[in-house]
């Protein structure tokens, strides 16, 4: 097989819990959805009191233009541990609490691949260009 072109990384042997979530709003709010997304749930998530980094590696929103409302948020998280520390019933219901005070729309969960698996989607390969 030939070489890639240009400069990339490659890292294998990871071992990394992924997350998935799928929701549905009204196409005409999915742009207040993503910001009041990122304020409440990405920085607070990022940013909680008593950790000394941030517990996730990344979260990527991805829309399908074909799904007019569907939004899938995908997070890599540090590691299992980290995760569940994270879903303290007390941080989750404080977060949700000001989700729910700042997006006054209705939000469907309508899909959460990884409590399907019992949290066993993983990243075990990642391929990168560098630009």
């Amino acid at each position: 097989m030939p070489a890639p072109h240009g400069s990339f990384t490659y890292t294998p042997s990871e071992r990394l819990p992924i997350e998935v979530l799928v929701f549905r709003v009204d196409p005409a709010h999915v742009d207040e959805f993503l910001e009041v997304d990122y304020e409440v749930w990405t920085l607070g998530e990022a940013l909680l009191p008593g950790f000394d980094r941030i517990p996730f590696r990344s979260k990527e929103v991805w829309l399908d233009d074909s799904r007019p409302g569907e939004i899938t948020l995908t997070f890599v998280w540090e590691s299992l541990e980290e995760w569940k520390r994270v879903g303290d019933a007390a941080i989750q219901t404080a977060l949700q609490a000001e989700f729910d005070r700042r997006f006054l729309h209705t939000v469907e969960l309508i899909s959460a691949p990884h409590e399907e698996s019992d949290q066993g989607i993983h990243r075990v390969s990642r391929f990168e260009r560098i630009d």
